[in-house]
């Protein structure tokens, strides 16, 4: 099949769709390519692609024709493709090149780009693929590998552009322009003192505008935020958040400067633990789908475990008014809803905590405050929905003690998940715990117990069915 009659089969218009994702029909065509025995039939019909595209095609096909695909595509599997594609497609794709096929495209890479590939190897692989490198590049990989992992060591580039303070504008831009080896991404430059300390940035657009006889010290600005090597990527995040940067100086202990970080690189992050921290709260690990089944299943299977004994607990709550349930049947309908309205409430506190806590906007000097907002709202919520079920139960049942008695329970549980809600993912923090790993756990436990425990107890007390 020639290049034209490829064209002509698949124009352009059949490869996405209207949101920019592959058609799936695409998708089978190159899957017939590749059964066929024809990878130059699916090289030409992939080579028109964006290279976030082809890392999707990877995730899209079926496992076994990643390895063919990869084969077929040669050098159009550069390191832009690598650098957009699903991390657990990209391992498994790693594995199946040989580690100068690896060295190649780490060495196209920026360094961080190049560190999250090499870092998730086998230490036997991963030498290998070292060993391939250039000096230069395998000095600043191995230098990065040594920092913390998620750190802004690992997350940094090398690759920038610094210049003294007592240089001219006119002494930059010839610099720029005669050093074809630098770095063509950056937002800024970074003015250093002798000790190789960062002194100031300035912008490209500063420099563009301002005469070259001026000094780089007399038009930079002195006020910049500094990054520290070890600093978790979930903080360096927020920092770009907070003070609304392109791009930042990394320093080492010493002060010195030693990398930069981009907001594109920050953009990941944000994604990243955003989401990270929402399948946390349900236990469901990383929550790829392309995770492999036996990963997923002993992150999950943990979880599931540690809930069916909290949730033993709950039972041997019922359990102890089980002589009142069989006295009144309609307890057993309706305890249910105490429980389940109650964990609702307490997940929404929680979730709005746990985000608040990410996002340093619930520190020690407000937390105060937060809990009693969040008890305030419990009680409005507590009033309205004991209100809607106290009469509804009454009227329904044409039983006003047992409306009286859900409506008192469901005030008291949502009032204590309420609580429950903010309380726990606090002093799990506090404590140097992950709130969105296990806040969930104890809530439900909470809400589940307390509603069974209220409802049944006011139940009880009242001697309804006696």
């Amino acid at each position: 099949m020639s290049e034209t009659d490829l064209d002509d089969a698949l124009p352009e218009e059949t490869r996405l769709d209207e949101d920019d994702r592959l058609k799936p029909e695409f998708v089978r065509e190159v899957v017939a390519c590749l059964e066929a025995g024809n990878p130059d039939g699916a090289r030409l019909i992939v080579a028109p692609l964006h290279a976030a595209d082809i890392a999707d095609l990877f995730e899209q096909v079926p496992g076994e024709y990643r390895a063919p695909l990869a084969a077929a595509l040669g050098e159009s599997l550069d390191a832009d493709v690598l650098a957009e594609m699903n991390e657990w497609v990209r391992d498994e794709l790693i594995e199946a090149l040989e580690p100068h096929q690896v060295a190649d495209i780490a060495a196209q890479m920026d360094t961080d780009d190049a560190v999250a590939i090499i870092e998730e190897m086998d230490d036997e692989d991963q030498r290998a693929v070292l060993r391939a490198l250039e000096p230069d590049d395998r000095a600043a990989i191995e230098e990065a590998l040594s920092y913390p992992e998620e750190s802004a060591g690992r997350l940094m580039q090398r690759e920038l552009i610094a210049v003294p303070e007592h240089w001219h504008v006119g002494d930059v831009l010839d610099y720029l322009r005669r050093n074809a080896e630098l770095t063509t991404d950056f937002w800024e430059i970074f003015v250093v003192d002798p000790g190789h300390k960062p002194v100031g940035t300035c912008k490209l657009s500063w420099i563009l505008r301002t005469p070259s006889e001026i000094a780089i010290g007399d038009v930079m600005q002195r006020e910049q935020t500094l990054i520290p090597v070890d600093m978790d990527q979930e903080e360096v995040a927020l920092r770009f958040q907070k003070y609304a940067l392109i791009s930042a100086a990394v320093v080492d202990a010493a002060g010195r400067l030693v990398g930069m970080i981009t907001v594109d690189d920050v953009v990941h992050i944000i994604q990243e633990e955003a989401g990270e921290d929402i399948l946390r709260l349900s236990g469901a690990g990383e929550g790829d789908i392309n995770e492999p089944v036996l990963d997923s299943y002993k992150t999950r299977v943990r979880w599931l475990i540690a809930n069916l004994f909290t949730a033993l607990v709950a039972s041997s709550i019922i359990a102890a008014f089980e002589g009142t349930i069989a006295r009144m049947v309609a307890l057993a309908t309706l305890m249910p809803i105490v429980a389940g309205v109650g964990g609702n409430a307490g997940t929404q506190t929680m979730a709005v905590t746990v985000r608040a806590l990410a996002t340093n906007q619930l520190t020690k000097s407000n937390t105060w405050r937060s809990i009693m907002r969040e008890i305030r709202v419990a009680m409005l919520n507590g009033a309205t929905v004991a209100a809607v079920i106290g009469c509804g139960v009454g009227i329904v049942f044409r039983n006003g003690e047992l409306g009286a008695v859900i409506a008192a329970a469901m005030m008291t549980n949502i009032l204590i998940a309420g609580m429950a809600g903010v309380l726990v993912p606090i002093g799990l923090e506090r404590t140097g715990a992950d709130p969105a790993i296990s806040s969930s756990i104890f809530v439900t436990m909470t809400t589940d117990s307390m509603g069974f425990l209220a409802f049944l107890g006011l139940a009880t007390a009242a001697g309804l069915g006696g």
